[in-house]
């Protein structure tokens, strides 16, 4: 344990406030155990270049095994080129595990420094610049390497590592690598690989317009050893030459499955047809292994039967995202007829929209669920964590205790939970509620310019409006799960404008008629979850006047990343006024996404906005919006912290492109991390801006999409 020291300050240095010396006698009276725990909070490039620096305790402190041990620079946006070489120079020799990933805003030869962290056995390098040759000079200096994140964009040439570069990388055990263009990486160089993690970022054209084929790895290594693997997974991005280039991947598999393996996981975007090389892998897979990880495409399991043969050990994640899966499949071939799958942590059911019913060939998507289905899941999985059921209509019959939000109310243990708008509206219309009216799905057409709609109809909350009703299921769910810290609401039928790698959408699909009974008062039960640190609300018709936004933005106090899409009305945008009070108490929020047809970005917005002291990322997508570049100019000159701005809306191309260079001249100097998207949505020139926005941000913020159960829980960093 780091032993005590002696303040080095001279008394004419010390505050002339003696209440300001009390406050800093009293911290540094705490225990080193305490202190070096508050210590682990603070940045690694203050902890070293800064708070090391006050006296001779905190020095000490400071450097610490247990605080040198790992540093993370992920997300350290304020970490400029010097910080980052110097904060190497003072602790990389104590360094062991570094996390560098999405640091995009620094250069090579600033990346090239990792390689005198000698003692390095874990390293993420996703999304920072690395060349070949670069990459070989510092894997040579890293012996002691045996966990690697890497990007292998264009240009990328395996004959270019060194014999030490492939020394070091034969003793990795961990590899995720993020492929930009055709290639097997370094994966043929790791032949101690235990855990191997795939994304596949291919665009099917250059920029120039060239078509790109898997058969640009004809030539390569093409000998991956999996004999030792024990997780494989592997996420794609749309378009073909991403699952072209997989099957590469995959044909090795298919040879002879790895013993030890206890992880397949691939997840794919639309379809994904199965091959020969592919089944024969399955066979084997069910003759061979037994499982506790499970991800394939649904056409691979859909109409198949590879689920009842499939053998699981301790199963801990499942997903069936957009599978066929019926209930009954469910029961049967998953959870055995109501087997103990307490292990089971994580399950994503997203767009299963049969799973849980017994027929998947005579269900409508009005049709009622079968709670008993539903019963003997919750009972067999109590231990869930993570629970996926969006993109569904699952709609709760009539009855009491068989409303889905009571049956999952039984789930004390969730952390994160995505649900269908409909599925937490009432069984049957309640005599204290008036009937909604009708939301329409679009703006009507017609002649003459559409009216831009920014009437600020929230006045502060109505009686009985945004007070969340105890007697209300979804208010008593919520009750029920109090640790909840990510929680999703989407409609059933949401698709953002913004989707991957194609056009902006124009118009979008209607909600569940259910969906429309659910309004501010649901809205309003989220104030309950004092722990909840990301919420996503899209496509409820049923919001009035936003006023429980309000509700959860006094009681969420913890609340980090807020994502809004298509509240209200589709022609009208009701609750502005109530989103600006929400905005004054959220101190601590960092990711602001809202998504919002003829939103107006007004200075009244930003104003409210400049409160969230610790923003960092914005994303507006509107079509039909508007945006006052000023106001935009002065909210980023009051936001300090916030490096990313991305807006997207129905202000002309001259407009958006004079507001980001403004931007980007007035604040890229002092924030080298900052990166600014201003572009019409409808532009046909949309996609080639968007495929240059930094990974991370297009992957958390510009893309709508749902986190929960996405990846299972701790498969990386």
């Amino acid at each position: 344990m780091a032993s005590s020291g002696e303040d080095t300050s001279n008394e004419g240095d010390a505050p002339p406030a003696a209440a300001t010396m009390a406050v800093g006698a009293h911290l540094l009276g705490f225990s080193d155990e305490i202190l070096l725990h508050i210590l682990s909070h603070v940045p690694s490039t203050d902890l070293v270049l800064n708070v090391r620096r006050t006296c001779r305790k905190l020095a000490v402190l400071c450097l610490d095994k247990s605080l040198t041990h790992t540093v993370l620079l992920q997300k350290d946006y304020e970490a400029s080129e010097d910080k980052v070489k110097q904060v190497v120079k003072e602790i990389g020799r104590e360094i062991q595990q570094l996390n560098m990933a999405g640091c995009y805003w620094l250069s090579g030869a600033t990346i090239e420094h990792v390689a005198r962290c000698r003692g390095l056995v874990k390293v993420n390098l996703s999304g920072c610049h690395l060349t070949s040759v670069r990459l070989s000079k510092m894997l040579s200096a890293l012996q002691h390497l045996r966990s690697l994140a890497i990007d292998v964009s264009p240009g990328f040439d395996a004959g270019q590592l060194s014999g030490e570069c492939k020394a070091t990388l034969s003793r990795v055990r961990e590899l995720k690598q993020t492929l930009y263009t055709p290639s097997y990486g370094v994966v043929p160089c790791c032949t101690s690989l235990e855990k191997l993690l795939l994304y596949f970022e291919i665009l099917d054209r250059t920029r120039e317009g060239a078509v790109l084929s898997g058969q640009l790895m004809v030539g390569q290594s093409n000998v991956p050893h999996y004999q030792n693997l024990r997780v494989f997974y592997a996420r794609l991005a749309p378009g073909y030459i991403n699952q072209e280039v997989v099957r590469l991947y995959l044909a090795v598999l298919s040879d002879r499955t790895p013993e030890n393996l206890h992880a397949f996981l691939i997840s794919v975007p639309g379809s994904f047809a199965e091959s020969g090389a592919t089944k024969n892998l399955l066979d084997s897979m069910a003759r061979n292994v037994a499982l506790d990880a499970l991800q394939l495409p649904k056409s691979w399991l859909n109409g198949s039967s590879l689920l009842q043969h499939m053998k699981f050990n301790n199963p801990f994640y499942f997903s069936f995202s957009r599978c066929a899966l019926s209930g009954g499949h469910l029961i049967q071939r998953v959870i055995n007829g109501g087997r103990d799958l307490r292990s089971l942590a994580s399950l994503n059911l997203s767009g299963c929209v049969h799973c849980l019913s017994p027929d998947s060939l005579l269900r409508k998507a009005e049709d009622d669920i079968d709670s008993g289905i539903l019963e003997t899941l919750v009972a067999s999985c109590h231990n869930l964590q993570h629970l996926n059921l969006s993109a569904a209509h699952h709609h709760s019959a009539d009855g009491p205790g068989r409303h889905l939000c009571q049956l999952l109310a039984r789930l004390r243990r969730l952390r994160s939970l995505s649900l269908p708008v409909c599925s937490v509206a009432e069984a049957a219309p309640r005599a204290d509620r008036a009937p909604a009216q009708p939301a329409p799905h679009a703006v009507p057409r017609g002649f003459g310019k559409k009216v831009r709609i920014g009437v600020q109809s929230y006045s502060g909350p109505l009686p009985g409006q945004a007070a969340p009703q105890p007697s209300s299921v979804f208010w008593a769910l919520l009750k029920n799960v109090p640790f909840l810290e990510r929680l999703e609401l989407i409609g059933s039928s949401f698709s953002s404008a913004m989707p991957r790698n194609e056009p902006a959408i124009r118009n979008s699909l209607p909600p569940c008629s259910r969906a429309q009974s659910v309004g501010d008062s649901e809205v309003a039960a989220v104030g309950q979850l004092a722990f909840l640190r990301h919420l996503t609300l899209a496509q409820l018709p049923g919001i009035l006047t936003g006023s429980g936004l309000v509700s959860i933005g006094l009681q969420c106090q913890q609340l980090q990343s807020l994502s809004l899409a298509n509240l209200g009305l589709m022609g009208k945008v009701v609750y502005t006024s109530a989103l600006s009070d929400m905005l004054k108490h959220c101190k601590r929020l960092k990711d602001l996404r809202l998504e919002q047809p003829y939103f107006s970005a007004n200075a009244q917005f930003f104003q409210a906005l400049s409160q969230c002291s610790a923003l960092q990322r914005l994303c507006l997508v509107s079509r039909s919006g508007t945006l006052q570049p000023e106001a935009v100019l002065a909210f980023m000159a009051r936001c300090l912290h916030v490096v990313v701005c991305h807006m997207f809306t129905g202000e002309s191309l001259a407009t958006c492109k004079s507001l980001q260079q403004s931007l980007l001249r007035s604040f890229q100097a002092e924030r080298p991390a900052l990166n600014v998207v201003i572009f019409p949505l409808l532009h046909e020139g949309l996609t080639n801006v968007i495929r240059d926005v930094p990974m991370v941000h297009l992957d958390e913020i510009t893309l709508f999409k749902s986190r929960v159960a996405e990846e299972p829980p701790n498969l990386w960093w």
